[in-house]
């Protein structure tokens, strides 16, 4: 039989199956199409409020709702569903058009490029609350979101596999020089050579930061016969065999690849320099995917040039673009990048960790949902910045019931006030907790009339210690 004959007979047989019943469930689907067909749909399961139902003092067609950024259309759909007004943007704002953007809206949700500072917060007379869709909140000033009562969430888990896959993949891509290879080939030369080309199995991996992507870069990497070892601040029950080093200096001195996976604080800023490139392993390699400023790069380039450091690749940049542009990426953002793109073994992605369909879309439901709940139920759980706060969700159709929602620094005096104001009614459910200096209350009392929740709100406007209080009726 010919190979002619051999394909022939395959397509015959490929296409019988699929146009007998249920095919799908025989014949191998996109990946792609599978993970979405088993996401969670957004009308079931997530508890949000009915867009039927008025939200007070808002309705629903009156919550603004701005998102930029290029925010999944996952929560973008969620949002319509509640019937909030939501606009739309591909890219970060200037500071000048944010401030003029964020006067009116009553929710805000953006990426790591969006800088939500004391300036621009001071300017956003309704917001209510704020959507990290990322891991990091570190553009977002807490400390004064805190004080002026905006609530904040973020996604703080469901991108972690999709930046972890990225570090093994590049862990390989340095070891084997596959990028320097592959241009090489596209300039039309070939070379086979093994020199400095190696396998990972058997080799140290260090992972500065044993948080949420690097306890699943040590799974990854430990299925690939790598020995793990980590450094962090706090003591991690290690996974698999993986151990934990007292020092920094320790895992740079063991550790063939260094990974990290640190947020941008004072403590991390240039964690990674002059110093630290000397302590390292002659021929190591450096993979950073959490923040540009956690290395020197300046020193880096040094380390690379001088034989120190055999490859490294850079996810993140001190300094990036606030959108997408075709342009050159050069010297103009971060001066010694003209330098770096002529250094061997070097591997250059722009900030594409997180960026998978299934974790953009996973992070597009979870904020929304997350920041869905806020807005209709006062739910505070999973806010990076306010105390967790939730009760049972109440029926929107009895009459008479108000939830009153009250964000108050922390004094001793202040549930007593509250109560005060509140004797006349019936108290069914109560739920307060602090967090430093700020405490968050949420209280359902029924039998109230629709001229006694002016009256309450203004009481309760009157505390002193009052940060911002909101009721849903």
């Amino acid at each position: 039989m010919t190979i002619v004959q051999d394909i022939d007979i395959l397509q015959n047989t490929f296409q019988r199956a699929f146009s007998m019943p249920n095919s799908l469930d025989m014949i191998s689907t996109s990946p792609t199409e599978i993970f979405m067909n088993i996401l969670p749909r957004r009308s079931s399961g997530l508890g949000l409020c009915r867009s039927q139902h008025a939200l007070k003092p808002f309705s629903p067609s009156d919550m603004k709702i701005l998102l930029l950024e290029d925010i999944n259309k996952t929560a973008i759909e969620l949002f319509e569903e509640q019937g909030y007004r939501v606009e739309i943007r591909k890219s970060a704002l200037s500071e000048a058009k944010l401030i003029e953007k964020i006067k009116d809206v009553h929710a805000i949700g953006i990426n790591a490029k969006t800088k939500l500072t004391k300036r621009v917060l001071r300017h956003a007379k309704n917001l209510i609350v704020i959507g990290c869709f990322c891991i990091g909140t570190d553009q977002v000033d807490l400390e004064y979101a805190t004080k002026r009562g905006i609530a904040v969430f973020n996604s703080p888990f469901t991108n972690s596999r999709s930046v972890a896959e990225l570090v093994i993949a590049e862990i390989i891509c340095l070891a084997r020089q596959m990028c320097d290879r592959s241009m090489e080939l596209h300039r039309g030369i070939w070379d086979t050579g093994s020199s400095k080309c190696w396998e990972v199995r058997g080799k140290t991996l260090g992972i500065i930061g044993e948080g949420h992507i690097g306890s699943q870069v040590t799974v990854l990497a430990e299925a690939l016969g790598m020995n793990v070892i980590f450094y962090d601040i706090v003591t991690i029950m290690a996974l698999g065999t993986a151990k934990q080093v007292p020092t920094l200096d320790e895992l740079l001195r063991k550790s063939d690849f260094i990974s990290v996976h640190v947020p941008e604080t004072p403590d991390t800023r240039r964690l990674l320099s002059a110093p630290q490139f000397a302590a390292m392993k002659t021929g190591a390699y450096v993979i950073n995917t959490s923040r540009g400023s956690t290395i020197d790069t300046p020193a880096l380039v040094n380390a690379l040039k001088e034989g120190k450091v055999a490859g490294v690749a850079l996810d993140v940049y001190p300094n990036e673009p606030k959108k997408n542009k075709r342009e050159r990426f050069t010297s103009d953002q971060n001066y010694w990048m003209s330098e770096l793109i002529t250094l061997p073994n070097v591997i250059l992605t722009p900030h594409i960790g997180g960026y998978t369909e299934e974790a953009q879309n996973s992070i597009g439901i979870e904020v929304a949902a997350a920041l869905s709940k806020y807005i209709c139920e006062g739910n505070s759980v999973g806010s990076v910045n306010f105390p967790e706060v939730k009760l049972r969700s109440f029926d929107l159709d009895q009459e008479g019931l108000l939830r009153i929602l009250c964000i108050y620094e922390n004094t001793h005096d202040v549930m007593r006030s509250v109560n005060n104001i509140l004797s006349d009614y019936n108290i069914e459910k109560q739920f307060s907790d602090c967090s430093n200096d700020i405490a968050y209350l949420i209280t359902d009392i029924s039998d109230v009339s629709q001229s006694d929740i002016q009256i309450i709100h203004d009481q309760l406007n009157e505390m002193e210690s009052k940060i911002s209080i909101r009721m849903l009726y």
